[in-house]
């Protein structure tokens, strides 16, 4: 049992439940915000937080709780990483804000620079800071369209790009991402995703990109895409890895055709895979590359890195934001990568794989529910079926979610059909609390998968 310095208080990286989940402190701000909070705000686990550290978040009733969720791939360094707290507190004691469309600051041309050393590729990159992931989405597709003159966008099953008008259509899960808030963006065109566990038995990686670019060359024309948008590893989608060589063989039909490439690795980015960027494992260059999560420990910022030619054919004034690239998000980007490279964060995220996939392997064969194990890194997933079938089952995977929840692990659903448990622990926790964890998860598939 370690300490973890978060702010002026440490916390202790240990699993502590000292009264039910949620406590009474914790029910009774679930009644405040259920007055105030709009109902459409989602939740998925009714604690709240008085503090976090390493992999440990402690609630207001003073529950430790394992952390493996890391705020859905944002504080991989750790909650208020120390070395984050500090770059944060003395941003903000020398400036807030300015807008760095008004007057600059070094801190945004810095993460510039540190964006164009580290995503893929050894060509002359420039980047555009934003807030948020699907705002350098939008921004990405702005990009690409201005730069090739052409106006389609092909993205895949299973994506997942945000909520905005554009990035809904960009979007592939109805509920509860769209339902009822079309009209979305047009010139959007949806092709298969290669899903190595719902494909068909040996489809290649090659194979399923021909799939996916048959539909593109007969639906869309080639000469009319500006854009090819993946996820390197599907989010929200399920954690859906492609096959080995579906994403060269698109990014090479990009080259071909003129469409950009584009990877969205905005939940793969900045050392989750175990690899700087989930390209990487493929040796895939993007022509642009957008990221957000896990790039400033916490704080809101979000990136378009791409080619140099790319990013400068906006016209001037085309690009930015009020906020972003705000300074105080910025010193938490830089503080962050250092963290990152200090720590050799990407080697800490094989090393969770190594201790999990094992685990969650034994636990497949130990039950008939779970169809699949995925991931790379400290990306991982189950897929949880119908015992002796592939159907899709949300309802247990609902129900051994809160049964972790209940005794203090906190984990993800997600998936198109809702039956993927997610799980993106911090890149620092502690292999104590990793296994710790497991356990627990462990007990929650032999209480319910058997009585399912």
């Amino acid at each position: 049992m370690t300490d973890v310095l978060s702010g002026p208080v440490t916390v202790t990286q240990e699993r502590r439940l000292v009264t039910e989940i949620p406590g009474p402190r914790s029910r009774a701000l679930l009644e405040r915000r259920t007055v105030t909070v709009a109902a459409g705000v989602g939740g998925t686990l009714p604690v709240f937080v008085e503090r976090a550290a390493g992999g440990v978040v402690v609630d207001v009733d003073g529950n430790s709780l394992i952390d493996l969720g890391s705020g859905i791939a944002v504080v991989s360094v750790g909650n208020s990483s120390p070395r984050v707290v500090e770059a944060v507190q003395a941003q903000v004691a020398a400036f807030t804000h300015t807008c760095f469309m008004v007057t600059p600051y070094e801190g945004y041309v810095a993460v510039c620079e540190e964006l164009a050393r580290l995503t893929p590729g050894d060509h002359a990159k420039k980047s555009a800071l934003f807030n948020s992931g699907a705002e350098a989405v939008e921004n990405a597709v702005k990009i690409a369209r201005h730069a090739t003159g052409r106006q389609a966008v092909v993205v895949f099953d299973h994506a997942y790009h945000g909520r905005t008008n554009l990035t809904m259509a960009l979007t592939a899960k109805n509920m509860p991402y769209k339902h009822g808030f079309g009209p979305f963006a047009s010139e959007i065109y949806r092709v298969p995703m290669s899903y190595p566990y719902r494909d068909e038995a040996g489809l290649t990686g090659a194979e399923a990109a021909a799939r996916a670019l048959a539909v593109v060359e007969a639906q869309v024309g080639a000469g009319n895409v500006a854009a090819v948008l993946i996820e390197p590893i599907q989010g929200e989608g399920g954690f859906v890895v492609p096959a080995e060589g579906f994403l060269p063989a698109i990014a090479d039909w990009c080259r071909k055709s003129g469409a950009l490439f584009v990877a969205d690795e905005i939940q793969t980015g900045f050392c989750r895979t175990g690899e700087w960027f989930a390209c990487d494992a493929e040796g895939v260059v993007p022509d642009l590359i957008t990221t957000a999560k896990g790039i400033a420990g916490g704080l809101p910022l979000a990136a378009v890195t791409g080619r140099a030619e790319l990013m400068d054919a906006v016209h001037v004034g085309g690009l930015g934001g009020t906020y972003g690239g705000n300074p105080v998000a910025c010193a938490a980007a830089l503080a962050t990568i250092e963290t990152m490279e200090e720590q050799d964060l990407a080697r800490a995220a094989r090393a969770i794989e190594a201790t999990m996939l094992p685990r969650l392997r034994a636990l497949q064969q130990r039950t008939d529910v779970i169809g699949d194990v995925r991931g790379r890194g400290a990306m991982l997933a189950v897929e949880i079926v119908r015992p002796g079938t592939d159907e899709p089952d949300p309802e247990l995977t609902g129900r051994i979610a809160r049964a972790c929840h209940a005794q203090g692990v906190v984990v993800l659903t997600a998936g198109t059909f809702g039956n993927v448990l997610r799980f993106l622990p911090p890149l620092v926790i502690g292999q104590d609390l990793l296994e710790e964890a497991l356990d627990v998860l462990d007990a929650a598939f032999t209480e319910h998968a058997t009585a399912g």
